[in-house]
């Protein structure tokens, strides 16, 4: 095309590492004569990182088919030498130095609502303007984005159902096309020398290998295309299958989606191409069904974080801000048994000791052990989302904030106040069998079913039996479920009934 409106541009990538269906990509390779793509290993988010983290080694790993992919795509047009720019330090920096030193006229890049992002892009669009460079951004990691799904009084959502039914109605075939970057690739430019020479080590980025390699996680876009293939294999038993972490039936999706290694278009018009196919075959189709309003679940929380930035450190609904949390010594050592998998409920045990050792965790078990530590032991539910941020290889901040809220009951849309699982109910309900905690707790496996989920309900001969010694090889509760809920529940009612007293007291001196 010669017809192009520039001469240059860079396309910066972030949470979209993949070439296929990639809406800054896109836009950069139709506007423009030459593009070139950048990665950057910013320091502002990677410095506070512990130094082994799985998340890194993924999106090193990511990194490194991505610009493999590009170069194989410019290849296919006929033009050899393309690759991603990879850059280490400060982003605003290395980002306008870079898109500088290419003499382009545009930097191209996808939306990122978090608060720290757009404070970053606030900047850099501000440097690059000051050396004349344009800063276009696009949606890219959702269906639906910030204004685009509004009530009919044109407010945002703030209770999913409703959120559900708008976004469902809006659907149609032209939001879930693919962006074709590949028919443009033949824009995509030859790297000049002297520029990011070489894809960084972990070592050089300042960090420790993980066990990621022994994971069933395999990073870049070529892992992701596999494992949806995989699950449309089985998608039709989600529904059911989703809330036994025994056996296999989630997606394991979350960190491509998190990451862009799979674009969410894909994923949705996976859902809505098997949806489709089944009503025609007359088959149902509740398993698709379930997990495309999981993705409407995504939209749902990034569309609440951008109206509703406040939620990463405050409740959604500010009366809550007033409960009273557990603090001082005992606090602090529960929260670390609960951290730690030392609680005594063997099924919140087992859903921690899974996050320590893999950087993931079942999405039921999320919800079960949000709500022991909120619930059971009193503790802030932020302690509870900050310590999952640091371990969890698909956190997202929309979705784990707004899933903390949601076991809180601080949040929209989130569970009842009154609301509090019973973890030894939720083990018997949803690992039966006990698959999952003989996995994680092999101490307790000799334990028989009825009573893996409450060993400290057993008898000293079954004890024995089992080879166990409460105490020794597993932990005694730390807490009393029965006489915590009690608490929880005056907790609670103590910030809800405080308004009612004072319009009372209104009243009177009236």
């Amino acid at each position: 095309m010669t017809d192009k409106p520039l001469d240059a541009a860079l396309v910066w990538f972030r949470r979209d590492l993949r070439v296929d269906d990639q809406a800054a990509l896109y836009h950069a390779l139709t506007a423009a004569r030459r593009v070139w793509c950048a990665f950057a290993f910013d320091t502002a988010i990677l410095d506070p990182l512990p130094r082994a983290d799985r998340r890194v080694e993924f999106i090193l790993g990511a990194v490194t088919q991505l610009s493999a992919d590009l170069g194989d795509a410019a290849r296919r047009c006929g033009v050899e030498g393309v690759r991603l720019v990879v850059l280490h330090g400060d982003a605003v920096e290395e980002v306008v130095r870079l898109a500088q030193s290419l003499h382009v006229q545009a930097v191209y890049a996808n939306h990122d609502d978090e608060p720290s992002a757009l404070a970053r892009d606030a900047k850099v669009r501000g440097r690059l303007a000051d050396a004349g460079i344009a800063l276009h951004t696009s949606k890219d990691h959702v269906v639906f984005e910030r204004d685009e799904v509004l009530t009919a009084s044109g407010t945002p959502y703030t209770v999913y159902t409703p959120y559900r039914t708008a976004w469902l109605r809006k659907l149609e075939p032209f939001f879930l096309k693919a962006y074709p970057t590949e028919r443009y690739a033949a824009a995509l430019a030859p790297v000049p020398q002297g520029i990011g020479v070489a894809l960084p080590t972990l070592k050089h980025l300042g960090f420790e290998p993980t066990n990621l390699g022994e994971l069933p996680v395999t990073a870049g876009s070529a892992g992701a295309r596999a494992l949806l293939l995989d699950f449309l294999t089985r998608i039709d038993a989600y529904d059911a299958a989703r809330d036994y972490p025994g056996i296999k039936g989630p997606s394991y999706l979350s960190v491509h989606l998190r990451f862009g290694t799979l674009s969410i278009r894909a994923a949705a018009r996976a859902a809505v191409e098997h949806i489709d196919a089944a009503r025609r075959e007359h088959r149902h189709t509740r398993g698709a069904e379930a997990w495309l309003s999981e993705l409407v679940w995504r939209d749902f929380y990034h569309q609440l974080l951008h109206h509703h930035p406040h939620i990463v450190d405050h409740a959604m609904r500010p009366a809550y801000d007033k409960l009273r949390w557990e603090h001082g010594k005992e606090a602090d050592a529960h929260f670390a048994a609960w951290s730690e998998g030392r609680t005594g409920y063997p099924l919140v045990d087992a859903a921690m000791a899974q996050i320590n050792q893999t950087g993931w965790m079942h999405n039921r078990l999320r919800m079960v052990t949000a709500s022991f530590l909120v619930k059971d032991l009193g503790i802030d539910w932020r302690r509870g989302e900050r310590a999952f941020a640091e371990k969890l290889i698909d956190f997202d901040l929309a979705a784990n904030v707004g899933g903390w809220q949601w076991a809180a009951s601080t949040g929209s849309d989130a569970q009842p106040w009154f609301r509090v699982f019973n973890p030894v109910t939720q083990s018997a309900k949803f690992d039966p069998e006990g698959r999952f905690i003989r996995r994680y707790l092999p101490a307790l496996a000799g334990l028989p079913d009825a009573l893996l989920h409450a060993p400290w309900r057993s008898s000293p001969v079954e004890l024995a039996a089992a080879g166990i010694e409460l105490g020794r090889d597993y932990p005694e509760p730390i807490v009393d479920h029965e006489v915590a809920r009690r608490r929880t529940l005056a907790r609670y009612a103590a910030v809800r009934e405080a308004p009612a007293r004072r319009r009372a007291q209104a009243g009177a001196a009236v």
